[in-house]
């Protein structure tokens, strides 16, 4: 599934790999947001695998191309979501790029369906690449993701959206000033927001979680 490229899907296999994935998904157990509890209003904080959270839309941290991990049993976020999701979420991310005719920049967004995840649909974004000292426009790229998934998730009627922490695995953006990027620029987007949207941040290593935690409790 990681390896191959985007080409058309016959129905039997379709119709296999779903009864395959969710199978899958459900034997590591569902996550809904009413199962959680607000950090703040409006805003939560939850550690886990994100491919098994249930809510409208989760955020998928991409490369450029917008095709997923090709590395077979690479960790990264966008391998997971691509595997759960199933082949086709790859072949519509290759429909949007034939469309769009160029690489996704950096701090831009693309919305797809779900497919096999349980959520409904999958913001992409292309977070900024950190290599040796961070400067101010990785900052302002990064600020460009959230408010970009945030302004997606407004005009398609997203009501619940989990950001994963974007940009700091291989992308190289230390981990503590990601986290106060993404919660400053959430808070101040929500404040604004012409509908209302609940933010899950989903960490799934204990310093992110620690991290975020000591923010999100700066209001409380």
């Amino acid at each position: 599934m990681n390896v191959r490229l985007p080409a058309p899907l016959p129905d039997r296999y379709l119709e296999i790999e779903s009864e395959y994935l969710k199978e899958e998904t459900a034997a590591k157990g569902i996550t809904r947001l009413a199962d959680l509890l607000p950090a703040e209003a409006g805003l939560y904080l939850w550690q886990g695998d994100i491919t098994t959270l249930e809510c409208d839309a989760i955020v998928n941290a991409a490369n450029s191309q917008m095709l997923g991990c090709f590395q077979p049993l690479h960790t990264c976020i966008d391998n997971c979501i691509h595997t759960f999701a199933g082949l086709r979420l790859r072949n519509r991310c290759a429909e949007i790029m034939r469309e769009q005719r160029h690489e996704e920049p950096t701090g831009q967004a693309k919305i797809t369906p779900a497919y096999n995840l349980p959520c409904e649909y999958v913001i992409h974004t292309v977070g900024p690449i950190v290599r040796g000292r961070l400067s101010g426009q990785h900052e302002e790229l990064l600020v460009s993701c959230y408010r970009s998934c945030l302004a997606l998730a407004e005009e398609n009627g997203i009501g619940s959206l989990a950001f994963c922490c974007i940009s700091t695995g291989v992308f190289g953006f230390p981990q503590r000033r990601a986290a106060q990027i993404a919660v400053q620029t959430v808070r101040e987007y929500l404040k604004n927001a012409h509908r209302t949207i609940e933010v899950i941040f989903n960490v799934f290593k204990d310093e992110d979680y620690k991290i975020y935690r000591e923010l999100l409790g700066e209001r409380q």
